[in-house]
């Protein structure tokens, strides 16, 4: 098996500048427990790397299915797969995973992502593939979510009525449609200008789908976001770009996304936010004593506070 030199690397991670199916070949079988895609979208679009992005539909899916077969060799049995692209392509693209691994959610995630198209409804949505080798997931423990409240009062929209007690105090389940992950416009956040994904997004998958010390693998690495989220919850990762120098220069001061990544998680796994316990406190609307809240200290809710362990995870090196 050929050896490859990454570009960059840190103590978890490996980078290479290479083309994706050149990397794949390299890797051991079974070796990845959670693989992520989010290759071009074959939409015309120039990148630095001078890559065709404007293929035949054909040509597109066979090249897509190449490395798909690379990515599934490399995938530990219970291993997680998931493709993120257009629901275009994801439409043939799932039916071929789904002769090869398990299903197991087409996730929808609303980010309106062009201009409306005249003659056809407005697109507002990415798909997101969610597939396990074998019957089942080796690693699976999805993030709960906060209780959706008024921005203004912090109160419920939804009235859970006599089920309060029934909550669990670190939140709602994950449902497969996702309406709170932000479109990346932030120039504190958002490293390049093609093809940056929500670290929110990236940390939900990668939390969701494997264990600090796990093997994360993104063969288009873009402005590095899965990395990221992979480095900074203390997961080992193995990606490829054809032009490393975004991600490098990422690498070089992480303060912003560890900064970030810290805010992202002080807000999943609780029932309420503090802020909209705040809000709550500031309005008068005090939270009702049937939800199992264990702790209530000047409006915070300290009951789901994080672990040092996951605490210690944002802290500089």
């Amino acid at each position: 098996m050929m050896t490859m030199i990454p570009i960059f690397q840190t103590p978890l991670g490996r980078l290479f500048q290479a083309d994706c199916q050149v990397v794949l070949s390299t890797l051991e079988p079974e070796s990845v427990d959670l693989a992520f895609a989010d290759p071009p979208f074959n939409l015309g679009k120039q990148y630095t790397s001078n890559i065709n992005d404007a293929k035949a539909s054909h040509e597109y899916l066979e090249w897509c299915q190449t490395w798909l077969d690379g990515m599934i060799r490399a995938l530990k049995p219970g291993g997680s797969l998931f493709l993120w692209n257009l629901p275009k392509w994801n439409l043939p693209l799932g039916a071929y995973l789904g002769e090869r691994l398990t299903f197991r959610h087409w996730i929808t995630v609303d980010i309106k992502y062009s201009l409306p198209i005249n003659g056809r409804l407005y697109p507002s949505h990415y798909s997101l593939l969610y597939f396990v080798k074998g019957k089942k997931p080796a690693i699976f423990h999805p993030d709960r979510q906060p209780i959706l409240c008024c921005r203004h009062c912090g109160g419920e929209l939804k009235d859970y009525g006599g089920y309060k007690d029934k909550m669990n105090p670190k939140g709602v389940n994950l449902s497969d449609v996702w309406t709170d992950i932000p479109p990346v416009r932030h120039t504190k956040y958002k490293k390049r200008e093609a093809n940056a994904l929500s670290l929110k997004l990236m940390d939900r998958i990668v939390t969701m789908a494997s264990d600090p010390g796990s093997l994360v693998l993104d063969p288009f690495g873009g402005s590095g976001t899965t990395y990221v989220a992979a480095e900074l919850t203390g997961r080992r990762w193995i990606g490829s770009e054809l032009d490393c120098s975004s991600i490098i220069k990422r690498f070089d001061g992480l303060d912003a996304d560890r900064e970030h990544l810290s805010q992202i998680h002080s807000s999943k796994n609780i029932l309420f936010t503090n802020a909209d316990l705040e809000k709550r406190r500031k309005a008068g609307k005090p939270l009702s004593k049937s939800y199992r809240v264990s702790e209530i200290i000047e409006g915070a809710c300290t009951c789901n506070a994080a672990t040092p362990k996951q605490s210690n995870l944002f802290n500089a090196s």
